[in-house]
């Protein structure tokens, strides 16, 4: 496939182009009651992908370009019927259970790699960080309906946060993320996004063992 809309020159966005991503709170207990939807937290690398006159780019939190790294992503981000658009995902590899598993995301080729879409920033010129996230959602969806291979739209719950949180440890899942509806999308630490993770998932196991090592 070709991936001429790949700009060889921009391996890196410019500091007045990378946006800082919106991070969820840590927190040891889901919220409950209404006002609230869920997302599974998937195991992988963040990546805020972008798609205008320039190409396509694929930076990560710190602001390294996984473009090359990720073309399958690269290629649906290509192959989106949009003007430009900026959208907030994980890039994962999930295993035949459909579980997002790190260690096979670092040894798979890229052609594996898909982006698990769950924010949307920009959108033909637009600027949705403002907007609810219940609108930004439905906007991403709708652009996503066709999905083309490499974009998977990361589902929402409803309900208790508590009772969904249960469901996802039972599925060995990182855990969740519940976000306040209504709330904007802003760079750095958020307290409107929540993030619980499940203590038995390998993901989780894998950090404390870094932490132990590093102690």
């Amino acid at each position: 496939m070709r991936r001429d809309y790949l700009c060889p020159m921009l391996r890196r966005l410019t500091p007045a182009g990378f946006l800082e991503t919106c991070l969820p709170s840590p927190t040891k207990k889901p919220p409950s009651g209404p006002g609230w939807i869920h997302e599974i937290k998937h195991d992988g690398f963040r990546i805020m992908a972008h798609r205008d006159v320039r190409g396509v780019r694929l930076i990560t939190r710190n602001g390294n370009d996984f473009t090359e790294r990720f073309p399958a992503i690269a290629d649906a981000m290509g192959a989106l019927k949009v003007k430009s658009c900026v959208i907030d995902g994980e890039a994962i590899v999930t295993n035949s259970d459909g579980l997002a598993v790190f260690s096979m995301l670092r040894r798979q080729n890229g052609e594996a790699v898909a982006l698990c879409a769950f924010d949307l920033i920009k959108l033909n010129g637009e600027d949705f960080r403002k907007a609810p996230i219940e609108h930004r959602k439905a906007v991403l969806r709708g652009l996503l309906r066709h999905e083309p291979d490499g974009i998977i739209y990361n589902e929402t719950f409803d309900g208790d946060g508590v009772v969904i949180y249960r469901h996802v440890c039972k599925l060995d899942c990182e855990g969740i993320v519940s976000k306040r509806l209504g709330s904007p999308y802003h760079s750095g630490r958020s307290q409107h996004w929540f993030k619980i993770k499940n203590p038995d998932a390998p993901a989780v196991r894998r950090e404390a063992e870094i932490e132990w090592r590093r102690a």
